[in-house]
């Protein structure tokens, strides 16, 4: 399904300026210098790595220089119209791949490589291991692949500590501790934590401390339906 592009671009929390690079440095750069007619890149890691963070961040680049972009993820409706007007295509979550997202995926690659639009994929696997059809495993994998490796816990905590001050929200040690010992440092966890943590303290009208972040687990659960 052809996603709406202000929806990505209207995001402050997915830029390249918010991605804490870490052991994911060279994959930050190839990103930042991606040109029409490049070369298709691949991102791989476990979820919440970045992947997603990372293309949303392309695509919110393209579109600021005033280019468009189709994003496409596993699960959505068929067809997948092609635009050859656009400045990049975007294939999330390529592991998760029916066999209809299949062929809408290659042809999508074949119609954008003819029109020389960059394709940026991501997958939990390295293409060698993508449950794909063959011809378009070895389409995923021709171009330039990166292994996105989470974060450790320093470079967790800058992230959280970076979102939570765009947000205006004040994050004591105790609570990023907290955080970050009894939770996953998975990113995109800790940002759906973030989001019922701040709502649960404008709600009850306090402010976040470890009590309140107990009571709110106590309340609502570890995880929010």
């Amino acid at each position: 399904m052809r996603q709406l592009p202000l929806l990505i671009a209207s995001d402050p929390a997915h830029t390249f300026e918010t991605f804490v690079a870490a052991g994911n440095a060279l994959a930050l750069a190839h990103l930042r210098g991606l040109t029409r007619q490049a070369a298709p890149v691949l991102l791989w890691g476990p979820s919440g790595a970045g992947k997603t963070h990372l293309l949303r961040a392309l695509a919110s680049s393209v579109q600021q220089q005033g280019g468009r972009v189709s994003w496409f993820t596993a699960g959505d409706d068929l067809p997948w119209l092609f635009d050859e007007g656009d400045m990049l295509i975007v294939l999330d979550d390529c592991d998760a791949l029916d066999e209809a997202g299949q062929h809408a995926a290659f042809a999508l690659f074949v119609q954008a490589t003819t029109h020389g639009i960059p394709v940026a994929a991501a997958a939990r696997v390295p293409p060698v291991d993508l449950p794909l059809r063959e011809d378009l495993r070895t389409r995923l994998g021709w171009g330039h692949i990166f292994a996105i490796e989470p974060l450790g816990e320093a470079e967790a905590r800058a992230a959280l500590r970076r979102e939570a001050d765009r947000r205006g929200i004040f994050l004591s040690d105790d609570v990023m501790d907290y955080l970050l010992t009894r939770f996953s440092r998975d990113l995109k966890h800790l940002m759906k934590l973030l989001d019922r943590l701040d709502e649960f303290a404008l709600a009850h009208k306090r402010a976040i401390t470890v009590p309140l972040l107990k009571q709110m687990l106590t309340e609502e659960g570890p995880e929010s339906s």
